[in-house]
C-alpha cells in the first residue's frame, strides 16, 4: 500500500526531483530493511495566498513494492463495423467521448459533424482572424473538436459526480496530451496541441470501426410517427443524405442554433433556459501576476497566473468565466453580422496577455420584452446583443472596446491599450451598447473586484464586446434516468448544447454517461 505525503516547495524546487525524493525519504523516516522503489506525484497546486507563492505536491511513496501497470482504455475496444450502428449529432467532446465509450460498448457510432476536420478547420480561423469572414458551419465553434479545440483546452470541472474525471484524463493522455493533465490541479492542454489529440482520437474511432464525416449539416431529422409515440428513426444531411440508426444523440454544442430552431418546428419540446452574458476584459499578463504573485516578473517556474472573481449585483451574479491566463482573445462569431468573442492559451501559456469573460447572470425573469419567441426567448435576447455590437462598428469582426475605468464612469476611451485580438477594436461606449441591466451590474461587479483584487481596476484593462456563448441559452429536455427525450423515443440530448455540460470535461463525460443509456436503450 503506497504511503502518501504533501511536499510544500518553492518555485525554484518544484523541478528537482533529488530534493523531492530526499523530502520524502526524510518524512517517511524508512527502516534499513525498507526500500523506495517509486515516487508518483498525484496532485500538483499552487497557493499564492501569501507573499511567497509556493507549490503543494501530493506524492505517493511505494516502499518495498512498485507501481501496478494501469491498462489502456483502448484495450476495452472491439471491432464494432458489424455492430448496431447509432447516430452521433456533433464532433465535440460529448460526441468523441460517446463515440468512443459505444465502441467500448459495442454499438457503431456514426458522428456527424457540419464543420471540417481539425487541420481543414484552421482555414477558416484565419479568415475569420485576417479577412473577417465568417464560415457558418467551420469557425471557432463549429468543426472537429468543437468549441475547445481552438479556444483552450482547459479541463477543470467541478462536475465530479459526473462520471470518471480519471478515465477521461486517461482517453486524453492516451491520444497524446501531456500526462501532467492527470496531475495538475487545473489542468490545461492549448490551443496549438488539442488539436493533435482530437485527431488521434477520431483515428481510433476509424480504427475499430466507427464512421466520421464531416461537412455533414443535419437539417432534418427523421421520425416516425406511425406509433403512439414518435420515434426517430435518423436525420437528414446537407438537404438529400439520410443517415439511419438505433438511436441518435443530440451533441451540437451551444452555438448550433438551427438545431434549436428544427427541434421547435417538430414540436419537440426545447426550453428557454438561463445563462450569462458580457464582455471580455483583458489585463497585461505581468499585471495579474503582480497582484496575485506579488512579484513582477514572475519566477521563471511559476505559470501565468490566473484569477476567479465572482460578487452579487442587484441580485444577479457577476463573475469571471473561462479566464486565459497568457492568452488571446479570439472572434467566435458563428454567423455574419454578429460579433462574439472567447478567450484562448497555447500551452505554454505564453501571450502578454491574461482575458477572460466577465459576466452576469440573465434569468428568464429578465427576458419578458422577448417572450413573444416562446422557449427560443434567451437565444433571441443573446443575437440581439451579438448584432447590436455588430452594427456598432464598420462591419469586419473589429470589436468595440473601453478602458474599465472609462466604461465605469460612462465616458469614451481616447484611446485604447495594446490588446491580443488579431482583427483589432475601436473604441465605443459600450456602456451604452449592453443591456442596461448588464450595464449597470458590470459597473457594479468590476468596482467590487478592485476591493478583492487591488490593481485590478486599472486603466491599464479594457473590455471587449461581447462574451455571450457561455452556455447555451436553451435546453433540450431529456428524462432524468433514460437520458431520453421525453417526447421522443431513441432520441438523446447530449452535453452543453442540450444544457447538460459546461466545458470539455463535463461534455466528454455526459457522452460517456448517455453512450451507456444509448447502450440500454438500443439493447
Amino acid at each position: 500500500m503506497p504511503l502518501e505525503t504533501e511536499l510544500v516547495l518553492l518555485p525554484s524546487e518544484i523541478n528537482d526531483k533529488e530534493l523531492i525524493e530526499k523530502r520524502v525519504l526524510n518524512r517517511l523516516r524508512l527502516k534499513p530493511n525498507e526500500l523506495l522503489n517509486a515516487l508518483v506525484f498525484k496532485r500538483r497546486s499552487i497557493d499564492a495566498r501569501s507573499k511567497q507563492p509556493v507549490f503543494k505536491l501530493l506524492v505517493q511513496a511505494f516502499v518495498n513494492e512498485t507501481p501496478a501497470a494501469s491498462i489502456a482504455v483502448s484495450e476495452q475496444y472491439k471491432d464494432v463495423s458489424k455492430s448496431k450502428p447509432v447516430i452521433i449529432v456533433g464532433a465535440g467532446p460529448a460526441g468523441y467521448f460517446a463515440a468512443l465509450e459505444m465502441i467500448e460498448l459495442g454499438l457503431k457510432p456514426i458522428v456527424l459533424e457540419r464543420g471540417k476536420d481539425a487541420r481543414a478547420r484552421r482555414r477558416d480561423l484565419k479568415a475569420i482572424q485576417q479577412d473577417g469572414i465568417v464560415h457558418p458551419h467551420s469557425n471557432y465553434c463549429f468543426g472537429e473538436g468543437g468549441a475547445g479545440t481552438y479556444s483552450d483546452g482547459k479541463l477543470y470541472t467541478r462536475s465530479k459526480k459526473r462520471g470518471s474525471i480519471e478515465k477521461t484524463l486517461r482517453i486524453l493522455v492516451e491520444h497524446g496530451a501531456n500526462p501532467d493533465i492527470m496531475v495538475d490541479a487545473h489542468p490545461h492542454i492549448g490551443s496549438n496541441k488539442l488539436p493533435l489529440v482530437v485527431q488521434a482520437i477520431r483515428e481510433t474511432i476509424l480504427k475499430y470501426g466507427g464512421e466520421i464525416h464531416f461537412d455533414a449539416f443535419v437539417d432534418d431529422l427523421i421520425l416516425d410517427s406511425s406509433k403512439t409515440e414518435r420515434k426517430i428513426i435518423g436525420v437528414r444531411v446537407n438537404g438529400n443524405k439520410e443517415y439511419m440508426g438505433e438511436a441518435v444523440m443530440l451533441a451540437t454544442g451551444h452555438s448550433a442554433r438551427d438545431i434549436f430552431e428544427l427541434l421547435d418546428r417538430h414540436k419537440i419540446r426545447i426550453e428557454a433556459k438561463a445563462f450569462a452574458l458580457g464582455v471580455r476584459i483583458e489585463h497585461p499578463q505581468e499585471l495579474i501576476d503582480e497582484i496575485q504573485y506579488h512579484q513582477r516578473p514572475r519566477h521563471q517556474n511559476l505559470p501565468a497566473s490566473s484569477y476567479s472573481l465572482v460578487c452579487q449585483v442587484q441580485n444577479r451574479g457577476v463573475f469571471s468565466f473561462c479566464m486565459c491566463p497568457g492568452g488571446l482573445i479570439v472572434p467566435a462569431s458563428t454567423a455574419p453580422g454578429e460579433i462574439v468573442v472567447n478567450g484562448m492559451s497555447m500551452s505554454r501559456r505564453d501571450s502578454a496577455f491574461a482575458n477572460s469573460g466577465m459576466v452576469v447572470a440573465v434569468e428568464l425573469e429578465d427576458l419578458k420584452p422577448y417572450s413573444g419567441y416562446g422557449e427560443l426567448a434567451a437565444l433571441e435576447f443573446q443575437k440581439s446583443v451579438e448584432k447590436n455590437m455588430f452594427n456598432a462598428g464598420d462591419g469586419s469582426q473589429k470589436a468595440p472596446a473601453q478602458r474599465i475605468t472609462d466604461f465605469v464612469k460612462g465616458k469614451l476611451s481616447s484611446d485604447l491599450p495594446k490588446t491580443s485580438y488579431i482583427p483589432g477594436l475601436f473604441s465605443e461606449r459600450l456602456d451604452q451598447i449592453l443591456p442596461n441591466g448588464i450595464k449597470s451590474r458590470l459597473q457594479a461587479g468590476l468596482q467590487q473586484f478592485a476591493k478583492q483584487m487591488k490593481g485590478y481596476y486599472s486603466s491599464e484593462a479594457q473590455i471587449v464586446g461581447t462574451e455571450s456563448r457561455t452556455s447555451s441559452p436553451v435546453r433540450i429536455p431529456r428524462d432524468t434516468e433514460t437520458l431520453m427525450h421525453p417526447q421522443v423515443q431513441g432520441l438523446f440530448p447530449c452535453g452543453e448544447g442540450a444544457g447538460f455540460a459546461g466545458g470539455i470535461m463535463s461534455a466528454a463525460m455526459d457522452g460517456m454517461n448517455v453512450a451507456e443509456k444509448i447502450r440500454l436503450f438500443v439493447h
